[in-house]
């Protein structure tokens, strides 16, 4: 029974000295092995490492692509002294495990800090150089070109890569929206009223070309039914000469009848005539010549 228990403390001890002599090295991360706090390796591939217990540690970074964005948008001044609130992302990694321990102590906050410091320096430069408008539509692709460039050839001297700095978002400070808006509205104001003048104007020249034309319409619908009515009038008075050369005494009779109807035509109608007059001649005696 003694000699199981030997043998079972001796697999216990070897185990954990096994424990302690081993590493795994996860392909999502680095790892730094030191020997009484200095860098001896750095493992960049995953796998299965060894080594010498107590006397060497292990430390591990993160080897993915890592994002910083800023709490709040910081504040820049344009080359008009206007100033601009800024809000941004930066995509960074981890390229040399080793000089970034040595630059930032391995401390994720500490890089983001000297990452940070060096693009507001860009972009404090970069703003400075252009105009409002340039800097929220015209060159933001150039802006953030140039920056990326920059941020990229300074991080690497503490063991950093920079992938990608964005500009989410540009705006002007709300005292200055304010002003601007308020600039913008009489602006549009202006142009609508002056639109309107022009409108206006416009839709008094069309009226009275259009009523003009209906002026000139109307004369010569007048002059030619005027022309038309002298024409009905000379073709009747030729026609009533003509029935009047061929039977005067059927003439005076049609005549008479038409005169006869226009004033006989309302039951209220009143004439007073003498009943011997010439009027009534062809109702006492139509054969009466």
């Amino acid at each position: 029974m003694g000699k199981l228990s030997r043998v079972l403390v001796s697999i216990i001890v070897v185990l954990i000295l096994l424990s302690l002599s081993t590493f795994t090295v996860d392909q999502r991360e680095y790892a730094l092995v030191f020997r009484l706090g200095e860098i001896v390796s750095v493992k960049k591939d995953p796998g299965l490492y060894f080594k010498t217990p107590i006397i060497e540690n292990v430390r591990f970074f993160d080897k993915r692509i890592l994002t910083y964005e800023s709490e709040q948008p910081d504040r820049f001044i344009t080359s008009e002294k206007k100033n601009v609130l800024v809000d941004s992302y930066i995509k960074w990694r981890i390229m040399d495990p080793s000089k970034y321990y040595v630059s930032v102590n391995g401390d994720e906050r500490q890089a983001e800090r000297r990452i940070t410091q060096t693009v507001n320096d860009g972009l404090r430069a970069e703003f400075g150089k252009r105009t409002i408008q340039e800097v929220v539509s015209g060159q933001r692709s150039e802006i953030m070109g140039i920056l990326q460039e920059r941020a990229d050839r300074e991080s690497r001297l503490i063991g950093v890569e920079i992938l990608d700095v964005r500009l989410r978002r540009v705006d002007l400070p709300e005292e200055v929206s304010q002003s601007v808006y308020q600039r913008m509205n009489a602006e549009r104001k202006s142009v609508a009223n002056e639109l309107r003048s022009q409108g206006f104007a416009d839709s008094e020249k069309i009226r009275a070309v259009a009523e003009k034309e209906r002026d000139i319409i109307i004369t010569e619908a007048y002059k030619n039914a005027q022309k038309i009515k002298g024409e009905g009038d000379a073709t009747a008075a030729k026609i009533y000469a003509e029935a009047f050369s061929k039977d005067r005494n059927f003439y005076d009779f049609f005549r008479s009848l038409e005169a006869y109807r226009k004033s006989f035509k309302g039951k209220d109608d009143i004439l007073i005539l003498d009943p011997n007059s010439d009027f009534f001649k062809f109702l006492k005696s139509p054969d009466s010549k």
